[in-house]
């Protein structure tokens, strides 16, 4: 009887079909945002679930040339690692299903699972345009993943904890952001191309590459990249309140700060034109890096002078 209480918050509140769901209602703000600011009217409230039912109910067409345990896995994999990285997060203001020492190391790498699925389904499959979108994801990865967890890596060094539960309590009522700008910056950034989201969305350009790595893929494996995404969506917005919004106490905090967040990505996206991949990974990885590595070095040396 106790495992079945411990399941209920783990597949239904405040994780699993809530998440999912959660997931998908912070996908369609963003994209009626979006259109808000370039003047359009975009999609109806319940568009996206009716994409997911759509693309769950169609057949999965396996292509030939693939492996298909691979093909039919990796979308599985990609969503559980996102689900996984789910239970370390203070999820609406209520504490982490899970914590120890360490976990957001464990929590941006987790984030990165789904990326690497994506690369792999692409390099699966020998469609000329899955390959193209494959090379640039993966190549994409390493302009901004380094960037993004230095990023986060500076309210732990303030808090000093690698503990996302614990890095929380210290910024709870500390907005970090006031005293760590760079990093904010360029962690809203690194989420935005974690995400390939625009200005970041060469890796699927639909005027170049079609639909990039997922070209090949329609039906329930499509669905579950998707949804994969939305709950990564949610997990970094959340990440990036907890640590440097002054925290994420209650669910009313959360849901202000995180569509705060979502509407800072929102203007992004509709402010700059798609960047081509070697823009991206010159300048993102050169001066987005290296900026986040100068604000370390004088957090830590004005710590050591402090103390």
């Amino acid at each position: 009887m106790n495992t079945i209480l411990a399941l209920i918050p783990l597949l239904f509140f405040p994780g699993g079909l809530f998440l999912l769901l959660l997931g998908l209602a912070y996908e369609w703000v963003d994209r009626k945002l979006v259109a808000q600011f370039q003047n359009r009217i975009g999609p109806r409230w319940f568009q996206p679930l009716a994409d997911m039912v759509k693309l769950l109910a169609k057949e999965e067409v396996v292509p030939e040339g693939v492996n298909p345990v691979v093909f039919v896995g990796l979308p599985v994999v990609a969503l559980a690692g996102a689900l996984t990285a789910a239970l370390y997060v203070p999820l609406v203001g209520l504490p982490p299903s899970h914590s120890f020492p360490g976990d957001l190391i464990v929590t941006v790498y987790l984030l990165s699972v789904m990326t690497l699925c994506i690369g792999l389904a692409g390099s699966n499959t020998p469609d000329r345009f899955s390959l193209a979108g494959a090379t640039r994801t993966l190549t994409q990865l390493f302009s901004y993943e380094a960037p993004f967890l230095l990023a986060l890596l500076g309210p732990a060094i303030v808090a000093g904890s690698w503990q996302i539960s614990q890095i929380a309590a210290y910024a709870n009522s500390r907005w970090l952001i006031l005293t760590q700008p760079i990093g904010f910056i360029v962690a809203l950034i690194g989420l935005i191309g974690k995400l390939e989201l625009p200005p970041f969305d060469a890796p699927e350009a639909e005027t170049e590459i079609v639909a990039g790595a997922l070209t090949e893929y329609s039906g329930r494996g499509l669905a579950l990249f998707r949804l994969g995404k939305g709950v990564e969506l949610v997990v970094g917005l959340t990440l990036i309140a907890a640590f440097y919004l002054g925290g994420v106490a209650n669910p009313l905090f959360f849901f202000i700060k995180t569509l705060a967040l979502l509407l800072g990505l929102a203007a992004l996206q509709s402010l700059f034109a798609r960047l081509r991949i070697d823009q991206t990974v010159g300048l993102w990885w050169r001066y987005g890096a290296i900026l986040v590595l100068i604000q370390l070095l004088a957090m830590i040396v004005l710590k050591g002078i402090v103390s």
